[in-house]
Formats: structure tokens, sequence, C-alpha cells
């Protein structure tokens, strides 16, 4: 991509970061939807787990991401890597527990799920834009 003029890689790089931003809205009306189309608000449970997941790796793993995808003998990593995990299958868990105690329908279950992986694919093509010499995280 080093070959292409400056202006056509700024474009390429907005039309990524809309994609993002798509991605999110997505899963934001998903979530939504799962309460409104039923017209029961429990399974915005799922939406503080939501907000939790990437609390640990910004308080503890700050700006080495790097450290993230290798081993690790820095515990605080290591304690970020646990709780993002936790939050993670917390996000799933939510949904399962409501469902299985007769709180929800199936209906509410699939858009929330279908949420959390809409949420889960914006967060990994998020990752995926930082891969590289390019630095797509200045435009966010």
């Amino acid at each position: 991509m080093a070959d292409l003029p400056g202006y056509l890689r700024t474009c390429l790089d907005m039309g990524k970061i809309a994609f993002l931003a798509i991605l999110v809205s997505t899963g934001i009306v998903l979530q939504i939807l799962a309460c409104a189309l039923f017209n029961n608000w429990w399974p915005m449970l799922s939406v503080i787990m939501y907000v939790l997941l990437p609390m640990p790796l910004l308080f503890f793993a700050g700006s080495d991401s790097s450290s993230l995808y290798s081993d690790s003998d820095n515990s605080w990593i290591n304690a970020a890597k646990f709780l993002t995990g936790a939050s993670a299958v917390g996000s799933i868990a939510i949904p399962s527990i409501l469902k299985h105690a007769g709180l929800i329908g199936w209906g509410a279950l699939a858009l929330d799920l279908s949420s959390y992986v809409v949420f889960l694919v914006a967060i990994l093509g998020y990752i995926c834009i930082g891969d590289g010499n390019d630095n797509y995280y200045s435009y966010i």
C-alpha cells in the first residue's frame, strides 16, 4: 500500500474507520432490539460487561499491546488477560442465565448474542487495523 497516493490511502483508511463505526452501530441496534422487540429490558444487563470488557486492558496493559499476544512474566499483563477473559465469558453468560431463568425468550437471546458477535468482530477489526507500520489510530 506504500505505492498508493496519499489521498487514496487516506480515503481507504477512512473507509475502514467508517466500516468499524457501522459495526458498532449495528451492535448497539441489535442490543436495543433485543430489549424493545420483546418489551423486556433484562438483556441490557450484558451492556455492563461490554463496558467492563476493555477496562483491564486499558488499566493494566496500557500502550504495550504487543505483550497481550505473547507469554509474559508481568503479573499485571496476566491479570489484564484474565479479567478480560472473564468479562468476555460474562458477556455470553448473562443472556444465557437470563434465558435459563425464564426472564427472556429465544429471540432476545439470539439478538443479544448476535450483538456480542458484532461487537467482537468490530474489536478484532480495530486490532487488525493497527497491525502494520501505518498510524491508523491517529484517525480515531
